[in-house]
C-alpha cells in the first residue's frame, strides 16, 4: 500500500506519495497534464541543467549574504546529486504543459528542497527548514531559471548532432576517395548530362554536410546568452544588485563555456528567436540529408529495371509477397526523420510567434520539439552512416558501359571532335539506338586509343 503526506499551496492541500522527493506543485502538474508520453525524466540533460542553474543561484545568494552556509551546503549537495544523475525518477511530469515551465521549475525546486531536508535530518515536506520557494528558488523566477536551463541543455545536446555529422562526413569522404576513378553519367532533370565520377558525386554529399557543422555550432552558441537575474519580466525585481552578472559568471564556470548575460533582460525574457534560428539550422541539415537519401534510393534502384549504379547493403527482406526483393530501408527511414525535423521547425516557429508582451508561455512545446529533433536527427545520421554508407559498393563495369552508350559523352568530346561531328554522331546514335563510342570509331573520327584516353576520368573531368 502506498502512503502519502499532505502538502499545501495556494489552491489548498494535496496528497503526495511519501516516497516522492517532488512536492505539491509537481503533483498538481501530474494531475493536470496527461498529454504525451514524453516526461521530463526522459531528458536527463535538462534535469542536470536545471540543477546547474539552481547550484549557480544558491552559490550566488550565499556570496551576496542572502543564505546561510549550512543551508547553502545541503542545497549544493542536493544539486550535485541531480547533476550526478540521481533522483531522475522524481521528475515525472509531462513535457507539454501550461504555465510557461513553472511546473518544471517547481519540480526541480521541490526535489532539491526535499533532498536537502533529508540531509539536514528532517522529513520530506518540512519546508520551514528548506523551502522550494524561499530558499531553492531565491532570487529567481521560472521566467529566467527555466529558459536558462533549457538553453544550456540544448547547447550540450546539440553536440550529438555535430558529432554525428562529422562522422558521416568522414564516411562519405572515404567513399568519395574509394570511387574517385569510377566513371558514370551525371544527370540534370533526371536526363543524361555529362560524365563525372562516382567519387565526385559522393564528395558533393560529404561537402554539403560538412558546411553545416560550423553553421549549426554557430547557432547553438546563441543558447549561451541567458537572462538569469531577470526574474519575472526582466526588470530584476526580487534579485539583489549584482546577482545577474555574478550568477551568470558562476554558470560559465560550472559549464566551462562562455555563458554570458543578455544585454537587455526585458527583451531576452520574452524573446525566443534563438530557438527559431536553431531549429532552422536543423531543418537545413534535414533537407540536405533527405536529398542525399533520395539520390541513394535512385542510384540503387533496380536491380534490373532501375539505375543500378550502386548497391546499398541489404538489411532485411523487402516484401511479404515478392521473393528476392530488398528495399532501401535505411535511406527511407532517414527520409522520414527529415520530414519530422521539417515539421518540428514549423511547430517552433508558431510557438515563438505566440509570445505576448513580456513572456512567451509556449516554451514547453519548444523544449520538447527541439529535444525531439536533436535526438532523432543524431540517431538517423548515425544509422545512415553505420548501416548504409560504409558498405555501399559501385557497379563499376555497368557504369562504364552506360557512359560509353550515353549520348552525353558527345558533350565531353565536343571540344575535340567539333560541333558538326558531335551533332551528326548524337543524331545517328539516337535514331539507330547505337553507342556513341562505337559510332565515333566506325566513322574513324578518333582511334580507340585516342577515345579511351579522352574518356579516361582523369583527362575528361575538371581538376578544380
Amino acid at each position: 500500500m502506498n502512503s502519502f503526506r499532505t502538502e499545501s499551496d495556494l489552491l489548498g492541500e494535496l496528497q503526495v506519495p511519501t516516497s516522492a522527493y517532488y512536492g505539491v506543485q509537481t503533483q498538481r502538474a501530474l494531475n493536470n497534464f496527461k498529454i504525451s508520453n514524453h516526461k521530463l525524466n526522459h531528458y536527463p540533460i535538462f534535469v542536470k541543467s536545471l540543477a546547474i542553474v539552481k547550484l549557480a543561484a544558491v552559490e550566488t545568494n550565499f556570496s551576496l549574504g542572502l543564505i546561510e552556509e549550512p543551508l547553502k551546503d545541503v542545497i549544493v549537495a542536493a544539486c550535485s546529486d541531480l547533476i550526478a544523475g540521481k533522483y531522475i525518477d522524481d521528475f515525472p511530469i509531462d513535457m507539454i504543459q501550461g504555465g510557461a515551465g513553472t511546473s518544471v521549475n517547481m519540480n526541480a525546486n521541490e526535489v532539491i528542497a526535499n533532498i536537502a531536508l533529508e540531509k539536514l535530518g528532517h522529513e520530506k515536506g518540512d519546508y520551514q527548514y528548506c523551502s522550494p520557494n524561499d530558499h531553492v528558488n531565491l532570487s529567481q523566477s521560472t521566467n529566467d531559471a527555466y529558459p536558462t536551463a533549457l538553453k544550456l541543455a540544448l547547447f550540450q545536446s546539440s553536440k550529438k548532432v555535430t558529432d554525428a555529422l562529422e562522422k558521416l562526413f568522414f564516411s562519405l569522404d572515404r567513399k568519395a576517395k574509394e570511387f574517385e576513378h569510377v566513371i558514370k553519367m551525371g544527370r540534370t532533370q533526371l536526363q543524361d548530362a555529362v560524365p563525372m565520377t562516382l567519387g565526385q558525386e559522393f564528395e558533393a554529399f560529404a561537402y554539403t554536410l560538412k558546411k553545416e557543422i560550423p553553421y549549426l555550432q554557430e547557432h547553438s552558441f546563441q543558447f549561451l546568452e541567458v537572462n538569469m537575474g531577470a526574474t519575472a519580466i526582466g526588470t530584476g525585481l526580487n534579485a539583489p544588485k549584482g546577482y545577474a552578472q555574478l550568477c551568470t559568471e558562476k554558470l560559465a564556470t560550472l559549464m566551462n563555456e562562455p555563458v554570458k548575460l543578455a544585454e537587455n533582460l526585458v527583451e531576452a525574457t520574452s524573446d525566443t528567436s534563438s530557438f527559431v534560428a536553431y531549429t532552422g539550422a536543423l531543418k537545413k541539415i534535414a533537407i540536405k540529408l533527405s536529398k542525399i537519401c533520395n539520390d541513394l534510393r535512385l542510384l540503387s534502384s533496380g536491380p534490373r529495371a532501375g539505375l543500378y549504379e550502386i548497391n546499398l547493403p541489404a538489411k532485411q527482406p523487402g516484401s511479404s509477397i515478392m521473393p528476392g526483393k530488398v528495399n532501401p530501408v535505411i535511406p527511407e527511414v532517414v527520409n522520414q526523420v527529415c520530414f519530422r525535423i521539417i515539421g518540428n521547425e514549423t511547430t517552433v516557429s508558431y510557438a515563438a510567434e505566440a509570445g505576448q508582451l513580456q513572456l512567451n508561455v509556449m516554451e514547453p512545446i519548444i523544449a520538447l520539439t527541439l529535444f525531439d529533433s536533436i535526438d532523432i536527427l543524431a540517431n538517423a545520421i548515425d544509422t545512415l552512416r553505420v548501416e548504409c554508407i560504409e558498405d555501399i559498393t559501385a557497379n563499376v563495369a555497368y557504369l562504364k558501359n552506360e557512359v560509353q552508350n550515353s549520348i552525353g559523352i558527345v558533350t565531353a568530346l565536343n571540344p575535340i571532335i567539333g560541333y558538326k561531328n558531335s551533332t551528326k554522331i548524337a543524331k545517328q546514335a539516337l535514331e539507330e539506338n547505337r553507342s556513341v563510342y562505337d559510332l565515333i570509331l566506325e566513322h574513324n573520327i578518333l582511334t580507340k586509343e585516342q577515345l579511351d584516353t579522352y574518356l579516361d576520368p582523369k583527362n575528361m573531368l575538371s581538376s578544380h
